[in-house]
């Protein structure tokens, strides 16, 4: 019974030195960073893309990068080494299911603001203000504030004798008045003369 009580205090004495040996630097540095994390993920991606597929993905990487820095910063890593292990990071890819684009770069963004936070030997104020223009930028991007934001959609069209370049106004003609929308420009893909149909890619400004 005394050997246990004498286990139980030694494991509790160690998570206390343990707690100190991190000190208020590292939990102030891992509120900072999770709480930037959060406004980028959940007000400016999931508020444009109504995902949360990667919700799991973005918040662990960008975990496991502060702790793994933090740690080892702790035992004089350099910059160097830091970057190397960043690189490394944004650079995986997913075998089972294709990631795009815009999902790499939301990928890149937490993996960089892990590591920021964690390496950076400036105040607490200073990383909050780094993280901040981080994801104002993103926020005007993502906007329409800066620039008017241009997506695309890939049809099937069934008229395919209007694929011809000399029709091609009234095919745009006719793809804005089904689809209620105005048609930038329009990108005609495989054509399939069995079905009569053909694959094409058409770009809008997107309203909101």
């Amino acid at each position: 019974m005394i050997l246990l009580q004498d286990v139980n205090e030694e494991v509790i004495n160690s998570g206390f030195e343990l707690f100190d040996k991190l000190g208020p630097k590292f939990f102030i540095r891992l509120g900072i960073n999770f709480a930037s994390v959060f406004l980028l993920i959940r007000f400016i991606y999931f508020r444009r893309y109504k995902s949360s597929e990667n919700f799991f993905t973005f918040f662990i990487f960008n975990l496991i990068i502060f702790l793994i820095t933090f740690i080892l910063n702790k035992s004089d890593m350099s910059m160097g080494a830091a970057f190397g292990l960043f690189a490394v990071f944004s650079m995986l890819r997913y075998r089972t299911e294709g990631i795009s684009t815009k999902d790499m770069t939301y990928l890149f963004l937490v993996i960089a603001m892990g590591l920021i936070t964690a390496l950076s030997k400036g105040t607490w104020f200073e990383l909050l203000f780094i993280n901040l223009i981080i994801i104002l930028f993103t926020y005007l991007l993502e906007s329409s504030l800066l620039m008017k934001k241009e997506v695309s959609k890939t049809i099937q069209y069934e008229n395919i004798e209007m694929i011809q370049p000399e029709f091609r106004e009234e095919l745009q003609a006719d793809l804005e008045k089904r689809m209620g929308i105005k048609i930038n420009r329009l990108a005609i893909g495989k054509v399939d003369f069995l079905k009569d149909t053909a694959v094409i890619r058409i770009y809008y400004n997107e309203t909101k």
